[in-house]
Protein backbone atom coordinates (compact mmCIF):
# COMPACT_ATOMS: atom_id res chain seq x y z
CA UNK A 1 0.00 0.00 0.00
CA UNK A 2 1.21 3.48 -0.85
CA UNK A 3 0.72 5.88 2.06
CA UNK A 4 -0.53 9.41 1.29
CA UNK A 5 2.27 11.89 0.63
CA UNK A 6 0.42 15.21 0.83
CA UNK A 7 -2.44 14.68 3.29
CA UNK A 8 -2.42 17.63 5.65
CA UNK A 9 -0.78 19.88 3.04
CA UNK A 10 -2.66 19.67 -0.26
CA UNK A 11 -5.87 18.50 1.40
CA UNK A 12 -7.06 17.85 4.99
CA UNK A 13 -5.66 14.82 6.76
CA UNK A 14 -8.83 14.43 8.84
CA UNK A 15 -11.39 12.23 7.06
CA UNK A 16 -14.43 14.18 8.23
CA UNK A 17 -12.91 17.54 7.29
CA UNK A 18 -11.81 16.19 3.90
CA UNK A 19 -15.26 14.76 3.19
CA UNK A 20 -16.90 18.07 4.04
CA UNK A 21 -14.51 20.01 1.80
CA UNK A 22 -14.86 17.71 -1.22
CA UNK A 23 -18.65 17.50 -0.93
CA UNK A 24 -18.87 21.29 -0.66
CA UNK A 25 -16.77 21.69 -3.82
CA UNK A 26 -18.91 19.18 -5.70
CA UNK A 27 -22.15 20.75 -4.53
CA UNK A 28 -20.93 24.20 -5.63
CA UNK A 29 -21.08 23.14 -9.29
CA UNK A 30 -23.99 20.71 -9.05
CA UNK A 31 -26.52 23.12 -10.55
CA UNK A 32 -24.53 23.60 -13.76
CA UNK A 33 -23.94 19.87 -14.09
CA UNK A 34 -27.60 19.03 -13.45
CA UNK A 35 -28.51 21.34 -16.32
CA UNK A 36 -26.53 18.98 -18.59
CA UNK A 37 -28.08 15.82 -17.19
CA UNK A 38 -28.45 14.36 -20.68
CA UNK A 39 -24.67 14.21 -21.13
CA UNK A 40 -23.10 10.83 -20.45
CA UNK A 41 -19.67 10.92 -18.80
CA UNK A 42 -16.99 11.32 -21.42
CA UNK A 43 -14.07 8.92 -21.94
CA UNK A 44 -11.50 11.54 -20.94
CA UNK A 45 -11.03 14.72 -18.90
CA UNK A 46 -8.32 17.19 -17.92
CA UNK A 47 -8.24 18.33 -14.30
CA UNK A 48 -5.79 20.41 -12.19
CA UNK A 49 -3.76 19.19 -9.24
CA UNK A 50 -2.86 22.00 -6.84
CA UNK A 51 -3.94 22.12 -3.20
CA UNK A 52 -7.71 21.69 -3.10
CA UNK A 53 -8.26 25.17 -1.66
CA UNK A 54 -6.79 26.59 -4.88
CA UNK A 55 -7.66 24.23 -7.74
CA UNK A 56 -10.50 22.28 -6.13
CA UNK A 57 -13.28 24.56 -7.46
CA UNK A 58 -12.07 23.91 -11.03
CA UNK A 59 -11.47 20.19 -10.51
CA UNK A 60 -15.02 19.85 -9.14
CA UNK A 61 -16.38 20.60 -12.62
CA UNK A 62 -14.89 17.28 -13.76
CA UNK A 63 -15.77 15.14 -10.77
CA UNK A 64 -19.36 16.31 -10.42
CA UNK A 65 -19.86 14.84 -13.90
CA UNK A 66 -18.53 11.46 -12.76
CA UNK A 67 -21.11 10.85 -10.03
CA UNK A 68 -22.66 7.48 -10.77
CA UNK A 69 -20.44 7.00 -13.82
CA UNK A 70 -20.16 3.22 -13.70
CA UNK A 71 -17.51 0.81 -12.54
CA UNK A 72 -14.75 1.04 -15.16
CA UNK A 73 -11.13 1.68 -14.27
CA UNK A 74 -10.11 5.32 -13.88
CA UNK A 75 -6.68 5.86 -15.44
CA UNK A 76 -4.84 8.84 -13.93
CA UNK A 77 -2.04 10.23 -16.08
CA UNK A 78 0.11 13.14 -14.99
CA UNK A 79 3.61 14.50 -14.39
CA UNK A 80 6.32 13.54 -11.93
CA UNK A 81 7.45 16.72 -10.17
CA UNK A 82 10.18 15.26 -7.96
CA UNK A 83 11.91 12.33 -9.69
CA UNK A 84 12.46 12.02 -13.45
CA UNK A 85 10.48 9.53 -15.51
CA UNK A 86 11.22 8.37 -19.03
CA UNK A 87 8.13 7.35 -20.94
CA UNK A 88 5.34 6.03 -18.70
CA UNK A 89 5.72 4.51 -15.24
CA UNK A 90 3.20 2.58 -13.15
CA UNK A 91 3.45 1.54 -9.49
CA UNK A 92 4.01 -1.95 -8.10
CA UNK A 93 1.70 -1.26 -5.16
CA UNK A 94 -1.73 -2.88 -5.13
CA UNK A 95 -3.50 0.15 -3.67
CA UNK A 96 -3.18 3.73 -2.45
CA UNK A 97 -4.39 5.09 0.87
CA UNK A 98 -6.00 8.43 1.63
CA UNK A 99 -7.74 9.61 4.81
CA UNK A 100 -10.96 8.32 3.19
CA UNK A 101 -9.66 4.76 2.89
CA UNK A 102 -8.03 2.41 0.41
CA UNK A 103 -8.19 2.76 -3.38
CA UNK A 104 -7.31 -0.48 -5.22
CA UNK A 105 -5.16 -0.44 -8.34
CA UNK A 106 -6.17 -2.42 -11.43
CA UNK A 107 -3.22 -4.83 -11.18
CA UNK A 108 -4.40 -6.92 -14.14
CA UNK A 109 -4.24 -3.84 -16.34
CA UNK A 110 -0.78 -3.02 -14.95
CA UNK A 111 0.43 -6.51 -15.87
CA UNK A 112 -1.00 -6.26 -19.38
CA UNK A 113 0.61 -2.90 -20.11
CA UNK A 114 3.96 -4.00 -18.67
CA UNK A 115 3.89 -7.27 -20.60
CA UNK A 116 3.24 -5.44 -23.86
CA UNK A 117 6.04 -2.94 -23.25
CA UNK A 118 3.92 0.21 -22.91
CA UNK A 119 4.95 1.11 -19.34
CA UNK A 120 7.66 0.37 -16.79
CA UNK A 121 7.21 -0.37 -13.09
CA UNK A 122 8.81 2.02 -10.62
CA UNK A 123 7.36 3.02 -7.25
CA UNK A 124 10.02 5.65 -6.52
CA UNK A 125 8.58 8.63 -8.46
CA UNK A 126 5.11 7.95 -7.04
CA UNK A 127 6.16 8.08 -3.38
CA UNK A 128 6.37 11.92 -3.01
CA UNK A 129 4.12 12.84 -5.94
CA UNK A 130 0.92 14.89 -5.51
CA UNK A 131 -0.36 15.22 -9.10
CA UNK A 132 -2.36 11.98 -9.02
CA UNK A 133 -2.92 11.66 -5.28
CA UNK A 134 -5.00 14.85 -5.03
CA UNK A 135 -7.52 13.35 -7.46
CA UNK A 136 -8.35 10.45 -5.17
CA UNK A 137 -10.54 12.16 -2.55
CA UNK A 138 -12.80 13.42 -5.34
CA UNK A 139 -12.99 9.96 -6.89
CA UNK A 140 -13.69 8.36 -3.52
CA UNK A 141 -16.67 10.66 -2.99
CA UNK A 142 -18.19 10.32 -6.48
CA UNK A 143 -17.54 6.56 -6.65
CA UNK A 144 -17.89 5.34 -3.08
CA UNK A 145 -18.15 1.73 -4.28
CA UNK A 146 -16.22 -0.13 -6.95
CA UNK A 147 -13.51 2.46 -7.55
CA UNK A 148 -10.40 1.07 -9.22
CA UNK A 149 -7.52 3.17 -10.58
CA UNK A 150 -4.47 2.96 -12.80
CA UNK A 151 -1.89 5.61 -11.85
CA UNK A 152 0.53 6.52 -14.68
CA UNK A 153 3.32 9.08 -14.40
CA UNK A 154 4.34 10.47 -17.77
CA UNK A 155 7.83 11.77 -18.47
CA UNK A 156 9.44 12.87 -21.70
CA UNK A 157 7.48 11.24 -24.51
CA UNK A 158 6.34 11.92 -28.03
CA UNK A 159 2.69 12.45 -28.83
CA UNK A 160 2.73 9.43 -31.14
CA UNK A 161 4.15 7.17 -28.42
CA UNK A 162 1.48 8.28 -25.95
CA UNK A 163 -1.29 7.83 -28.49
CA UNK A 164 -0.16 4.21 -28.82
CA UNK A 165 0.07 3.74 -25.04
CA UNK A 166 -3.28 5.38 -24.26
CA UNK A 167 -4.97 3.44 -27.06
CA UNK A 168 -3.59 0.18 -25.67
CA UNK A 169 -4.64 1.19 -22.16
CA UNK A 170 -8.20 2.04 -23.23
CA UNK A 171 -8.54 -1.16 -25.25
CA UNK A 172 -7.23 -3.38 -22.45
CA UNK A 173 -9.32 -1.68 -19.76
CA UNK A 174 -12.59 -1.77 -21.69
CA UNK A 175 -15.23 0.72 -22.85
CA UNK A 176 -16.10 2.05 -19.39
CA UNK A 177 -12.57 3.31 -18.78
CA UNK A 178 -12.14 7.01 -17.99
CA UNK A 179 -8.84 8.76 -18.68
CA UNK A 180 -8.03 11.69 -16.39
CA UNK A 181 -5.08 13.89 -17.30
CA UNK A 182 -3.78 15.81 -14.29
CA UNK A 183 -2.05 19.10 -15.11
CA UNK A 184 -1.90 22.74 -14.15
CA UNK A 185 -1.32 25.40 -16.80
CA UNK A 186 1.00 28.44 -16.58
CA UNK A 187 3.15 28.89 -13.51
CA UNK A 188 4.13 31.97 -11.49
CA UNK A 189 3.26 34.70 -13.98
CA UNK A 190 1.37 37.92 -13.16
CA UNK A 191 -2.33 37.25 -13.61
CA UNK A 192 -2.79 39.17 -16.92
CA UNK A 193 0.15 37.32 -18.53
CA UNK A 194 -1.10 34.00 -17.16
CA UNK A 195 -4.57 34.58 -18.55
CA UNK A 196 -3.15 35.38 -21.99
CA UNK A 197 -0.92 32.31 -22.03
CA UNK A 198 -3.64 30.02 -20.67
CA UNK A 199 -6.09 31.31 -23.29
CA UNK A 200 -3.69 30.18 -26.03
CA UNK A 201 -3.23 26.80 -24.38
CA UNK A 202 -6.98 26.40 -23.96
CA UNK A 203 -7.55 27.07 -27.63
CA UNK A 204 -4.88 24.53 -28.56
CA UNK A 205 -6.69 21.89 -26.48
CA UNK A 206 -10.06 22.82 -27.98
CA UNK A 207 -8.53 22.57 -31.47
CA UNK A 208 -6.92 19.23 -30.52
CA UNK A 209 -3.61 20.74 -31.61
CA UNK A 210 -1.06 19.04 -29.35
CA UNK A 211 1.79 20.61 -31.32
CA UNK A 212 0.73 24.07 -30.13
CA UNK A 213 1.08 23.21 -26.42
CA UNK A 214 4.52 24.46 -25.39
CA UNK A 215 6.76 23.10 -22.61
CA UNK A 216 5.97 26.08 -20.35
CA UNK A 217 2.23 26.00 -21.01
CA UNK A 218 1.53 23.12 -18.58
CA UNK A 219 3.50 21.24 -15.94
CA UNK A 220 1.95 18.01 -17.24
CA UNK A 221 2.78 18.92 -20.82
CA UNK A 222 3.69 15.42 -22.02
CA UNK A 223 0.56 13.83 -20.55
CA UNK A 224 -1.59 16.69 -21.85
CA UNK A 225 -0.15 16.53 -25.35
CA UNK A 226 -0.61 12.78 -25.35
CA UNK A 227 -4.23 12.95 -24.24
CA UNK A 228 -5.01 15.64 -26.83
CA UNK A 229 -3.34 13.57 -29.53
CA UNK A 230 -5.25 10.48 -28.43
CA UNK A 231 -8.54 12.41 -28.43
CA UNK A 232 -7.88 13.59 -31.98
CA UNK A 233 -7.05 10.04 -33.02
CA UNK A 234 -10.33 8.84 -31.48
CA UNK A 235 -12.40 11.53 -33.19
CA UNK A 236 -13.40 13.20 -29.92
CA UNK A 237 -14.29 16.85 -29.30
CA UNK A 238 -12.90 18.93 -26.45
CA UNK A 239 -14.99 21.21 -24.28
CA UNK A 240 -13.82 23.73 -21.69
CA UNK A 241 -15.64 23.23 -18.38
CA UNK A 242 -13.88 25.86 -16.29
CA UNK A 243 -10.69 27.92 -16.18
CA UNK A 244 -9.22 30.28 -13.59
CA UNK A 245 -5.98 31.13 -11.80
CA UNK A 246 -4.91 30.78 -8.20
CA UNK A 247 -5.62 34.51 -7.75
CA UNK A 248 -9.32 33.75 -7.98
CA UNK A 249 -9.08 31.28 -5.10
CA UNK A 250 -6.94 33.35 -2.75
CA UNK A 251 -3.44 33.33 -4.24
CA UNK A 252 -1.09 36.22 -4.97
CA UNK A 253 -2.21 37.89 -8.26
CA UNK A 254 1.42 38.77 -9.01
CA UNK A 255 2.47 35.12 -9.16
CA UNK A 256 -0.32 32.77 -10.17
CA UNK A 257 -0.85 29.24 -11.40
CA UNK A 258 -3.42 28.51 -14.09
CA UNK A 259 -6.09 25.81 -13.74
CA UNK A 260 -8.44 24.35 -16.34
CA UNK A 261 -10.96 21.53 -16.62
CA UNK A 262 -11.87 19.97 -19.98
CA UNK A 263 -14.07 17.12 -21.10
CA UNK A 264 -13.75 15.02 -24.26
CA UNK A 265 -16.74 13.42 -25.96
Amino acid sequence: MRAPAVAGRFYPADARELTTLVDRLLDSVAASVDAEAGDRPGPAYVTPHAALRYSGPTAAHVYARLRGSGAGTVALVGPAHYLPVQGCAVPATVGWLTPLGEVPIDVDLVRTLVRDGHVSVDDRPFAPEHSLEVQLPFLQRVRPAGLRILPVLVGQSTVDDLVVTLSALAEAAGPDTILLCSTDLSHYLPEPAANAQDSRTTQAVLDLAAERIGPRDACGVFALRGLVGWARHQGLRARLLDRCTSAKTGGDPGRVVGYAAFSFH
